[in-house]
């Protein structure tokens, strides 16, 4: 789905152009700045994101937020009842996240098996830690380094982990938190990934080409937070 999402991209800009220019030169009269017109940078990421990401729950939300400040803004009704219907949006998409989540409805079949694999992994002095907040940390492991585990932390920020040329001799642990941020974790092909998820408006998208379910060892990671996302790449990225 992600190869989707820059088409769609690539698709939205080309129409405004041609609306633009086509106002230009007198072709059409489109007005594009009608009242409201600033929530279609709510509405329009929202929706293609509800078309080409897994997590959908939260690209609801966001679209009918959209569309009721796009309501307001038309005076349909006012703003006073537009926050109050955010606010009922919100409370509800959280509450049936975390109904989710807790009742394990639609979770990975994975989770048990991180879960337990994450309680029975002491951390070594050796794993990576990398912590951003309102920042950004990138960390690319050579093939002379091996790779034992790691935790990885964004808030406000961007964490980037590429094992991609890195040495694993075992079984690893990333455990990796996000919150309004995101975290990109890049993989050799010869690796199996395991992934429990425990994200409230966010969530994990696993990016790789080359999906591994033989191979010698299996990093488990085990993602939690809110407002944000993990991707997972693998190493055809660089080809």
């Amino acid at each position: 789905m992600k190869r989707i999402k820059p088409i769609i991209w690539g698709l939205a800009i080309i129409a405004l152009g041609v609306i633009f220019g086509g106002n230009a030169i007198g072709l059409f009269n489109i007005d594009i700045f009608f009242d409201g017109w600033w929530t279609l940078f709510i509405i329009v990421p929202s929706a293609i994101s509800l078309i080409t990401d897994r997590e959908k729950l939260s690209s609801l939300a966001a679209l009918a937020c959209g569309v009721i400040l796009l309501l307001a803004a038309q005076d349909i009704f006012s703003y006073d009842v537009a926050w109050k219907a955010m606010l009922a949006i919100f409370l509800i998409a959280i509450g049936l996240s975390i109904i989710i989540k807790g009742t394990h409805v639609f979770t990975n079949k994975n989770d048990k098996e991180v879960e337990a694999k994450v309680k029975s992994t002491k951390s070594s002095a050796d794993d990576e830690n990398q912590i951003a907040i309102f920042s950004g940390s990138n960390r690319v492991y050579s093939d002379k380094e091996v790779f034992t585990g790691a935790n990885l932390t964004a808030v406000f920020g961007g964490v980037e982990l590429d094992l991609r040329n890195a040495t694993i001799k075992k079984d690893t642990v990333i455990k990796a938190f996000c919150v309004f941020g995101g975290i990109d974790i890049k993989v050799p092909e010869d690796v199996e990934v395991k992934v429990k998820s425990g994200f409230i408006f966010g969530g994990i998208s696993d990016d790789r080409k080359h999906v591994s379910n033989k191979g010698k060892y299996t990093i488990y990671i085990d993602a939690a937070g809110g407002f944000g996302g993990i991707d997972i790449e693998d190493d055809s990225r660089k080809k």
